[in-house]
């Protein structure tokens, strides 16, 4: 995707494959900087600390991970040890799990001479893998989108087609395209005329520096709006549809994303606006037959409630490559008060109006998934 005119994806790995690259998306959208990932516990903790999110994203970078570790240490228990290091990162995102697994499964029947690049060869597999879902997606998506538009009553199609989306499930989220942006990327470059409502997301503003960063270098029309405004612009009907990604999809169709999720799909389906959830295969757990019951959700630090990062008002950095900025971070509440700091929450599959998967569109449910994968 486009950063001051330049084609990016957000992860690579260095010449020789002794390091991988990525965007350290805690900058963002003030800086713009590489960070490079030399071994396991730079990439763990990159993991951990948000540097890389997304779940697409995080499941690329585990798989890169790996292949720094056996670089170091080919052997069964090292192998072990890294895998146990990277999925105790972030619990909540299944394609950690699914990209570590595909990696460590095939290395283990190699000898140990030929692992660390049989794994480079996967990891590059599972990234060229996440750009193709993503991107069918996106077409997937456009279809929808444009039905949507052509029933539009005459009136609105005056006025651009609406959407809201929560948090950041762009190609930050990914390595291109991403999952319920890459929607709006087709839509924006097909010429249709959109505008989405961006949720600043907190508490760690992912719609507000992640997505803003993303519509803003791709030319795609945006409005900011704090969390609590989505329902009220329901009301008042300048929504026309709800597109957002997930973490981690159960076979019956409850989606587990980005705290914030299901109050956007309570008010969705109380003022009869589609609610759509944009999800690759990797991200569906067809272990798991109850969301709200078995997915298990991360509690991140309280300080990302107390605290607010953000750019100085007295700095004149531009955000543009290589250029520095003054950020710093700021409490917002009284000393002493406790903070609460779930990151995700479950929507029940009665409140999502279909999954848009790289293989089609489904109803969210398991007999709507099984309906696009019973061949897998």
């Amino acid at each position: 995707m486009n950063i001051d005119g330049k084609a990016w994806r957000t992860i690579g790995v260095e010449p020789h494959g002794e390091a991988i690259w990525v965007i350290d998306q805690t900058l963002l959208p003030h800086q713009f900087q590489l960070r490079l990932l030399s071994d396991l516990a730079q990439v763990a903790e990159a993991i951990r600390t948000m540097v890389v999110r997304g779940a697409p994203l995080i499941g690329v970078s585990g798989a890169y991970g790996l292949m720094l570790a056996l670089q170091q240490d080919p052997s069964d228990a090292a192998l072990a040890q890294a895998f146990d290091t990277l999925l105790a990162t972030r619990p909540t995102a299944v394609n950690l799990r699914w990209a570590l697994e595909r990696v460590r499964d095939l290395v283990l029947a190699l000898p140990e001479a030929q692992r660390a690049a049989a794994a480079r060869q996967e990891a590059d597999a599972i990234a060229d893998q996440d750009v193709a879902m993503c991107e069918a997606i996106g077409d997937h998506g456009l279809r929808l989108f444009q039905q949507l538009e052509a029933a539009r009553p005459s009136e609105r199609r005056e006025q651009p087609f609406q959407v809201l989306t929560h948090c950041n499930a762009g190609w930050l989220a990914t390595v291109d395209w991403g999952t319920a942006l890459a929607p709006i990327y087709k839509a924006h470059r097909a010429g249709m005329a959109i505008h989405v409502w961006v949720d600043e997301t907190r508490p760690r503003n992912q719609g507000a520096s992640l997505t803003a960063f993303e519509l803003a270098r791709e030319g795609v029309p945006h409005t900011v709006i704090v969390d609590n405004a989505g329902g009220h612009l329901m009301q008042r009907g300048q929504v026309d549809a709800v597109i957002v990604g997930t973490d981690r999809t159960s076979r019956n169709g409850d989606v587990c994303n980005k705290i914030g999720t299901y109050l956007k799909a309570l008010a969705a389906h109380d003022n009869g606006v589609p609610f759509y959830v944009a999800l690759p295969a990797s991200t569906i757990d067809w272990t798991i037959s109850d969301g709200l019951a078995e997915i298990p959700i991360e509690a991140r630090s309280a300080r990302e409630v107390t605290h607010i990062q953000g750019r100085l008002a007295s700095s004149t950095a531009t955000g543009a490559i290589g250029s520095t900025a003054n950020i710093d971070s700021v409490q917002l509440t009284p000393d002493g008060s406790d903070g609460f700091n779930p990151a995700f929450d479950v929507t029940p599959a009665r409140l999502v109006t279909a999954l848009i998967t790289e293989r089609g569109v489904a109803a969210a449910s398991e007999q709507g998934l099984l309906s696009l994968y019973q061949s897998t």
